[in-house]
């Protein structure tokens, strides 16, 4: 299976909060639900149809509990994401917690890159990192991390937990998909293709 990270960020890369005020308030946040004045149409059937292609959750403690408790909570039929969400398989990385009431819940214990990288040698299509920012920023330093979506809203908040801040291995990445939503979301999907690329500029010349 692959496995893909997808987050909501700013423009300056904070991830935190996106959908509520009191969504996550870690650390004294306090700007929380800056993505929801840019959801629209072309958002929710583009994100709905990448959950299309989920084998399965992959998600840290924090971001498990905080959807256990949000999500078995939207019970509208006409929800776009709630049945699944609530039914596709959970795998919860963590060495705190036992089991998980979020059913169906698998806890991954030990070494997350093991773990993990056992859970990706499985036959299958996804399994989806969703929020988990740290989580998500460990596997891709160590390889493990096939695609990267991201959603960025048009705001700077200059607060708040960033995507991708923490130590690791370079990553070089190649867009595969690019769209703009009305509201001014950017949509954009990457494909994972190894270390990070590098080079000498030598002059205009040698691009032209």
């Amino acid at each position: 299976m692959k496995i893909t990270l997808t987050e909501f960020v700013t423009l300056d890369g904070v991830c935190q909060g996106p959908g509520s005020a009191d969504e996550d308030t870690s650390d004294g946040f306090t700007q929380g639900g800056w993505l929801v004045p840019y959801i629209d149409a072309a958002f929710v059937r583009r994100v709905s149809g990448w959950l299309d292609l989920a084998d399965g959750l992959l998600l840290g403690r924090r971001t498990y509990e905080a959807f256990a408790r949000d999500w078995p909570k939207i019970t509208d039929p006409a929800d776009p994401f709630a049945e699944r969400m609530n039914s596709l398989p959970k795998y919860v990385v963590t060495n705190t917690l036992s089991e998980g009431d979020w059913n169906p819940t698998t806890v991954l214990s030990g070494d997350p890159a093991e773990t993990v990288a056992e859970l990706r040698s499985r036959p299958g299509r996804e399994i989806q990192i969703h929020g988990s920012a740290r989580l998500g920023d460990s596997l891709l330093a160590a390889g493990l991390v096939d695609t990267l979506r991201l959603v960025v809203a048009p705001t700077v908040l200059h607060a708040g937990r960033r995507l991708l801040s923490g130590p690791g291995a370079t990553s070089g990445l190649r867009v595969i998909g690019q769209e703009t939503t009305p509201s001014g979301l950017l949509l954009l999907e990457y494909e994972v293709t190894g270390q990070a690329p590098r080079g000498e500029y030598e002059g205009v010349a040698a691009f032209v």
